[in-house]
């Protein structure tokens, strides 16, 4: 809600640049002259009609009525118009803003792996695809205006989701990424391609793939730099995460005999291959050893992937200065009431 006077802010620079005609000033200042001259002869006049009394002391201690402690209440409402008046000289108005968004959305497909090495239990206290998830989704929820879609892949990748505006729904497909919807391995290269394939014919001005494995390509008919190539033909830029600890990481395995139980396996990343598909597309690669860091990857993507929005701001004012005169005329009709009624008073 914007309230303007006068069409100007109040500042006394402002006041000082206001430009006012001299024979307005000259009206007003002979206005003003006249009312004081009538004001001294009316006041000389009433000073000049008075009764003689031998002895003043009984007037004195004669009560004040009612009439003549509340008079001043006719001084009150004389001022309180005034001011109402001055209010509405100064044109007071409620504006109302209206905002128009325009924005320039970002196209995302995020290809996740799915493969069993992503069970290994090296993000405390969660394995590396229930750590991913979580990010993805905070990644998702801070997002305005894109569309966002999500590609699954282990041995071969398919869309879990294709590219939507409808958070809630995708969401919903995130949480139902799960170990066992494809044959087991790792096929970078194909779940390039079909993101690819998901951005080709988009319209948007930007369009990102945002890829996460922990592995190395063992499956596919496409290899990952070859995909990052056809990427870059259609202007893809492509970000590559490797998640999980360097060395070794504790692996859950199934004991037929003694249930579950964790075993040691090596971490094998193929970081050569992932920077080179981020170079090739003018994206960037990051490793992601833990919960901690993989949340401050998702967070800086975010910065650097930022939707243009403009603004065009629009307000719509309502007049409130008649406000201001219904008043100011009401208080003066009151005080003429009720000095020629209640208070009224003899010369």
């Amino acid at each position: 809600m914007n309230i303007e006077f006068g069409g100007f802010s109040v500042n006394m620079l402002d006041l000082i640049d206001v430009n006012i005609p001299p024979v307005i000033i000259f009206v007003i200042g002979a206005l003003v002259i006249f009312s004081m001259i009538l004001y001294h002869l009316k006041y000389r006049r009433f000073k000049s009609t008075s009764i003689k009394y031998s002895d003043i002391r009984i007037v004195k201690r004669a009560a004040l009525s009612s009439r003549q402690r509340f008079r001043f209440v006719l001084l009150v409402l004389r001022v309180l118009a005034v001011a109402a008046f001055v209010l509405a000289f100064a044109r007071p108005r409620s504006g109302t803003e209206y905002q128009e968004v325009t924005s320039e959305g970002i196209d995302i497909m995020m290809a996740l792996d799915v493969s069993s090495s992503m069970q290994a239990e090296d993000f405390k206290p969660n394995n590396r695809l229930f750590v991913a998830k979580e990010e993805i989704k905070k990644f998702i929820e801070k997002r305005i205006n894109d569309r966002i879609g999500l590609v699954v892949f282990a041995r071969y990748s398919f869309t879990q989701c294709p590219l939507t505006t409808d958070y809630g729904v995708l969401l919903n497909f995130v949480d139902q990424v799960d170990f066992g919807l494809v044959e087991d391995g790792t096929a970078i290269g194909m779940a390039l391609a079909n993101s690819v394939n998901r951005l080709r014919e988009s319209e948007s001005e930007s369009k990102v793939i945002i890829l996460l494995t922990d592995g190395d390509n063992n499956a596919g008919e496409i290899d990952p730099v070859t995909a990052a190539n056809l990427a870059a033909a259609f202007d893809i830029k492509i970000y590559t995460i490797g998640a999980g600890k360097s060395g070794r990481a504790l692996y859950p395995y199934q004991d037929p005999i003694f249930g579950k139980r964790y075993v040691y396996q090596p971490t094998k990343i193929d970081e050569e291959t992932l920077k080179k598909i981020a170079e090739r597309t003018g994206g960037k690669y990051f490793r992601a050893r833990s919960g901690e860091e993989l949340e401050g990857i998702y967070e800086l993507i975010d910065q650097m992937e930022k939707t243009e929005i403009e603004v065009a701001a629009h307000i719509q004012y309502k007049e409130l200065f008649y406000y201001f005169v219904y008043l100011g005329l009401m208080l003066l009709v009151l005080e003429m009431l009720l000095a020629n009624t209640y208070f009224r008073k003899l010369p």
